[in-house]
């Protein structure tokens, strides 16, 4: 079954979208309860396509955020502004919509901070462009890009090139992709006991990044790998793919990518041909975590997946301020987020929020306190992940590397195991 949601239909969506959502403050957005000044946090999401239900929870999870934080950071009043980073016509994140969107979250005068994005590629383009806002750097926080070269060294010129002014302006709240795909390797050979597997990839920024770490693993843990082929989502079938990938006789298949480009076509293929997932096994990276349509393929059952931070099950055993609120966010919407990475929105949103309070309320200024001094630390006893939670400030990097292994089991994704990565 199609998991809740509070957007009951595409008119309900698109009003939401077409507005700002005001959470505080007066109507006219120019100053608070009290006379404090409103400020604006843009979020940036795909919420078109297959990973709207995922951006539709992160959404509605600030949302819960803010409105039990009264509105307020500090002295300012907080609104909440959507962006829509996907087109309908591609069904995901588009290249010219993420290159729109940076100019128009530049162009809002009253924005301070951006909230996002989902897509690795959409970051990348972004990024550059809030950089040299005049009035900034424009900070950018994500609670899902994991691809490693936007803070540290991975492709050739990367990360400076996406700081053209010499300043750092992104930081995440999430681990990176060197540590996903090596934990997924190191799980897949000591766990799975698999000896050779084939490893594909989207063509994309992040499914070339993690598939790459997950190869470059595998191999020092003596798998043998298959090649690392790319896969195009425009094809109907992979009917081709998977047949010249069986005669080399894998024991595994790895799909480093997001479930957006045709992900479903490539899981039922990889069983009609290889078989199931219990006989080849089958491993992806969160790219293909919190989407309803492939909990419901009978295919995917068996699917193993990386998620790079702590699943929610974890969150509400531990009983902390994470847990707590996902059981806020199931009383209010009547069912629990559709991805994990919510909550990590709502962590990125914490530390937005910390950086306004210690701020005078400009550009510049709410970036510095992230990226400058000594950074921004949301302690265990009121952070997300019952921890504390601390951005570096030179690289805007996260201190918390908690990788979680799922699996696909009657029809949804299960908590597996925790994964303590470790990295050569």
């Amino acid at each position: 079954m199609r998991r809740s949601s509070p957007f009951r239909n595409s008119t309900a969506l698109a009003g939401v979208l077409a507005t700002a959502l005001v959470l505080s403050g007066c109507g006219d957005g120019t100053s608070g309860e009290g006379g404090g000044e409103t400020l604006v946090v843009g979020i940036d999401l795909p919420l078109q396509g297959a990973s709207k239900d995922a951006s539709e929870a992160t959404v509605n999870a600030m949302r819960l955020y803010l409105e039990q934080r009264g509105g307020k950071a500090g002295r300012f009043a907080i609104e909440l502004k959507v962006y829509d980073d996907s087109t309908a016509a591609k069904g995901s994140w588009d290249d010219a919509t993420c290159a729109k969107n940076a100019q128009d979250h530049v162009g809002n005068a009253r924005e301070v901070a951006v909230m996002g994005t989902y897509n690795s590629g959409c970051a990348k383009i972004e990024v550059p462009v809030l950089n040299q806002d005049p009035s900034g750097p424009l900070l950018m926080i994500s609670h899902a890009n994991t691809n490693p070269g936007l803070t540290k060294p991975w492709d050739p010129g990367e990360p400076d090139k996406f700081y053209p002014t010499g300043q750092r302006n992104f930081a995440r709240v999430i681990t990176t992709d060197d540590y996903q795909g090596t934990a997924a390797a190191q799980f897949t050979a000591k766990d799975l006991k698999v000896k050779r597997c084939a490893v594909l990839n989207d063509n994309q920024t992040y499914g070339q990044g993690v598939a790459k770490a997950f190869a470059d693993e595998a191999r020092r843990q003596g798998i043998e790998i298959l090649g690392n082929d790319a896969w195009d989502a425009k094809q109907p079938n992979y009917t081709a793919l998977f047949t010249n990938l069986k005669g080399r006789n894998p024991d595994c298949v790895y799909v480093g990518g997001i479930f957006d480009n045709n992900g479903g076509q490539i899981v039922k293929d990889k069983v009609r041909i290889l078989g199931d997932n219990a006989t080849v096994k089958l491993i992806g990276p969160d790219g293909f975590t919190g989407f309803p349509d492939l909990d419901r393929l009978a295919e995917a059952q068996g699917m193993y997946m990386t998620f790079a931070g702590q699943a929610g099950e974890q969150l509400r055993a531990s009983g902390g301020v994470g847990g707590q609120f996902l059981d806020a966010y199931k009383a209010k919407y009547g069912a629990d987020p559709a991805t994990n990475y919510a909550l990590y929105g709502v962590q990125a949103l914490q530390v937005i929020m910390a950086a306004i309070e210690k701020s005078d309320g400009t550009r510049k200024s709410v970036r510095d306190q992230v990226l400058g001094g000594e950074g921004i630390t949301i302690p265990a006893s009121t952070s997300m992940l019952g921890k504390d939670v601390k951005i570096e400030p030179k690289t805007g990097d996260v201190n918390v590397r908690d990788i979680s292994v799922l699996i696909m089991k009657d029809n949804k994704e299960a908590f597996h195991k925790a994964w303590p990565v470790t990295v050569a």
